[in-house]
């Protein structure tokens, strides 16, 4: 099969236009994102730089908001909400780009660990001046989450992270993104040499945070449908995810869930049947959580200070601890390595002393 013309841009409609037709869609980001070369004790990894999406805010949660606020649209949701910590990446991405569309947001906030990412994040939600629910646990996120939507029927309420198979398709998309620039970009050729070198014995291994499972799961369903339509023709990669959140939700057995749900929505859109390779191509690593999610962990930290020059941007949440894995994959000679870089390069600012008194309060004192 070869490509067919691009609708705005985004890969997986390249190869199967006819989802263009069926699947809503809002333009956010800035495709492709960069695929570059470093080199880590004179060799050689890749970086996928998600956080170059958009000047509004990047990182990974633009491609999954692209599939969400166009069904949003389609649906004629009079606003949208995410559900995530008072730091969540996805939380302050929802609400910036949803309002460049012109439809309102809001977030349900849940504690977490104070952090730099977590205190710019929390502090830009509370600058842009919309509805904020700050709940006391993560435990009364579906019954708060449910009592919106069923009080508000115009109202969307999506699940921490968007990660349902409307969230996945971005990511799923991102894999043929991928399949494109690595099979044909000059620029990765040397990426394609050290694939070639290592062949079956040693897969590309995509290196990549895993928070709510949206992009580990939509990257395991895109290159499983990526092979099967000819975009990618080489070993499926693993898809090595890098556990930031706690069991279950991080779960072996959710991530191959939520990867066969989203390929057996693309077969229900009129796609191919394909199933996911999971049981040789996913790899949940548990060693970089440490003391649990928000938790700067000292091998993170680490991680941080050995990546900085010409890095993209790291965070002590989610890509640090990625890089932290990324370091010891790569000194144990696994490879190759594509690191997927998931942090905005954006730096958010801090809100105005208005915006910190109308703020809910318990939220504001967590910002110290």
């Amino acid at each position: 099969m070869t490509a067919a013309a691009a609708p705005d841009g985004v890969a997986l409609f390249r190869w199967l236009p006819q989802l263009a037709r069926r699947v809503p869609w809002a333009r956010l980001g800035t495709w492709p994102t960069p695929l570059i070369e470093a080199r880590v004790d004179g060799r050689p990894l890749w970086i996928k730089r998600e956080g170059e999406s958009s000047t509004l805010y990047g990182g990974n949660k633009v491609r999954t908001l692209e599939a969400w606020l166009g069904h949003a649209r389609a649906r004629d949701a009079k606003r949208i909400w995410a559900i995530g910590a008072y730091g969540s990446n996805h939380a302050i991405a929802t609400v910036l780009h949803a309002r460049a569309l012109g439809l309102d947001a809001g977030a349900i906030l849940f504690p977490q660990p104070g952090s730099e990412w977590a205190i710019e994040n929390a502090g830009a939600l509370i600058g842009a001046g919309v509805p904020l629910v700050r709940l006391r646990s993560v435990v009364e996120v579906p019954f708060v989450g449910a009592a919106i939507a069923a009080r508000n029927r115009s109202d969307i309420v999506m699940p921490p992270g968007g990660a349902t198979p409307i969230g996945t398709f971005g990511a799923l998309s991102a894999a043929f993104e991928v399949a494109e620039q690595i099979m044909s970009s000059p620029d990765v050729a040397g990426l394609r040499d050290a694939m070639a070198r290592a062949a079956f014995e040693s897969p590309l291994r995509i290196v990549v945070p895993a928070g709510s499972t949206c992009t580990t799961a939509g990257l395991l369903a895109g290159f499983a449908l990526a092979r099967a339509l000819g975009a990618w023709r080489a070993p499926i990669p693993i898809i090595h995810a890098v556990r930031v959140t706690p069991w279950p939700v991080t779960s072996y057995t959710m991530i191959l869930q939520l990867a066969a749900l989203t390929l057996l929505r693309i077969a229900m859109l009129g796609g191919p049947h394909v199933g996911v390779l999971g049981n040789t191509r996913l790899v949940v690593d548990r060693r970089e959580i440490g003391r649990g999610y928000g938790r700067l962990t000292t091998r993170a930290g680490d991680a941080m200070n050995a990546c900085r020059d010409g890095w993209p941007r790291l965070d002590g949440v989610y890509s640090g601890k990625a890089a932290s894995a990324l370091l010891r994959l790569h000194r144990g000679n696994t490879g190759p390595l594509v690191f997927w870089a998931t942090k905005s390069e954006v730096l958010m600012p801090s809100p105005s002393l208005d915006a910190l008194r109308a703020g809910p309060r318990a939220l504001v004192e967590w910002l110290g």
